[in-house]
């Protein structure tokens, strides 16, 4: 079967039907087959395990990607994570009393984070961001919030565009319309940039007696940069803003725990999911006791909350995490793949910047066309027997032998992609539309 058969596969037929019957094909925008490749994409997955994909068409992938949107660091299928929660499922994950589980796991999140004393649960990380968010509000007293960074879909985030500007358009996606936001959050979120602790500084100058917290991830697309984590402690606390550090994308990738551990600097609160519970729905707060007891000031309550799968997912995805020390691992894959990625520009003449940590690898073509050459990429790729993109997050399933037929695969794309755009003829070589880069409606 040949890259011309993905347009007539069965998840290409699937999606076709979805996109009539689910606002936008998928419940999540970076699982929308148009991110990627348009028409071609397969879409739907029957199996995963360890790196390795199957559609519903019965053909083999390796991923390299994010992954499960770089939710599983040890791979697809974990045996351990999933006899967690197979026992935890024929227990019942639901009940009238407590799981256990919610004690084992705060324990074991305070072992990890020594600066934190309380722990609170949610289950999505966009929905642990508001929890965070509101916790910081009812613990300061105060209604604004300054922040970097993505941090979710919830009104407290997106009321930013609400000035008629497109501000988020250098933290996530462009085009994110807040049809839906009350328009009276207007003003009541700052961004600035990573690593602008000047323009951080004059958000707080204007706007510091109303900043219930400034909101950031430890680090992300650009890497650490010195100084700013530490700058943004020192304003947070001559302010008396709490500092949330979002970890839900960099935790568990670098080490077992936050980011914010290897750098050495400590927020208020921070949240977690994805990698948390690799595969499973779990998110998590850890923070000082003077910010998590407001709690049980406000209201924030949810059954679901209170189910066993997601915690003893967690419990048995950190003790395995930390037993294989998962985040050297990553960080060392991350490393060859970035490496390869530049020597296979050098090889084809591709114009291309290398960005992120290792274990949240991400690299871009410099060209005015850069989407319509992604999109080339991906084809070329996908046809090979791969699932890739701009992206790939690493995970302790990703073997040497999978590592190098990825690279031997990417410099071949790379090929393709140097020659189309030499003879300027990249569009005509593909089989479907331009990926999106944004947000769009779907017809």
């Amino acid at each position: 079967m040949g890259i011309e058969d993905f347009k007539n596969g069965t998840g290409q037929r699937l999606y076709a039907r979805a996109k009539q019957i689910l606002p936008g094909g998928a419940q999540l925008l970076g699982k929308r087959a148009e991110m990627y490749l348009p028409e071609l994409w397969p879409a739907y997955y029957s199996r995963a395990s360890g790196s390795e994909v199957w559609d519903l068409d019965g053909r083999r992938y390796l991923d390299f990607t994010m992954v499960g949107i770089g939710a599983q660091t040890l791979g697809y299928a974990d045996p351990d994570v999933e006899k967690a929660v197979i026992d935890a499922v024929k227990s019942t994950p639901m009940c009238t009393l407590n799981p256990p589980e919610d004690v084992g796991l705060a324990e074991l999140l305070l072992e990890l984070h020594p600066w934190a004393d309380m722990v609170s649960y949610s289950r999505t990380g966009g929905e642990v961001m508001a929890k965070a968010v509101r916790i910081a509000r009812a613990a300061t007293g105060r209604d604004e919030i300054a922040f970097c960074g993505y941090h979710g879909w919830h009104d407290w985030y997106l009321s930013v565009n609400l000035a008629g500007g497109d501000d988020l358009k250098g933290h996530l996606l462009p085009g994110l319309d807040p049809l839906g936001v009350p328009r009276g959050l207007t003003g009541t979120t700052h961004p600035f940039a990573y690593g602008d602790l000047d323009a951080l500084r004059k958000v707080v100058e204007a706007r510091g007696n109303k900043l219930a917290a400034i909101v950031m991830e430890p680090v992300r697309g650009a890497g650490r940069i010195p100084g700013f984590l530490e700058g943004a402690r020192e304003i947070a606390t001559k302010n008396g803003s709490v500092l949330l550090f979002d970890e839900i994308t960099a935790g568990f990738r670098m080490n077992t725990g936050g980011a914010h551990l290897v750098y050495g600097v400590d927020p208020d609160i921070a949240t977690y999911a994805k990698a948390l519970s690799n595969g499973f729905a779990m998110a998590a707060i850890v923070g000082r006791k003077s910010v998590m007891e407001a709690v049980q000031k406000t209201f924030i309550s949810s059954a679901y909350f209170t189910e066993r799968v997601g915690p003893a997912a967690a419990l048995a995805t950190i003790t395995k995490h930390r037993k294989l020390d998962a985040g050297k691992t990553l960080t060392e894959i991350g490393t060859r793949v970035q490496a390869g990625w530049k020597k296979a520009a050098e090889r084809t003449g591709v114009p291309l910047t290398v960005t992120g940590i290792p274990a949240l690898a991400g690299f871009g073509f410099q060209d005015p066309d850069a989407p319509a050459l992604m999109t080339l990429f991906i084809q070329e790729m996908l046809g090979r027997g791969f699932l890739a993109s701009d992206r790939f997050y690493p995970t302790v399933r990703h073997e040497e032998q999978h590592v190098s037929a990825y690279l031997d695969a990417v410099e071949a794309a790379f090929g393709k992609v140097a020659d189309a755009r030499a003879k300027g003829d990249v569009r005509s070589r593909l089989l479907g539309p331009v990926k999106h880069t944004g947000f769009a409606r779907l017809a």
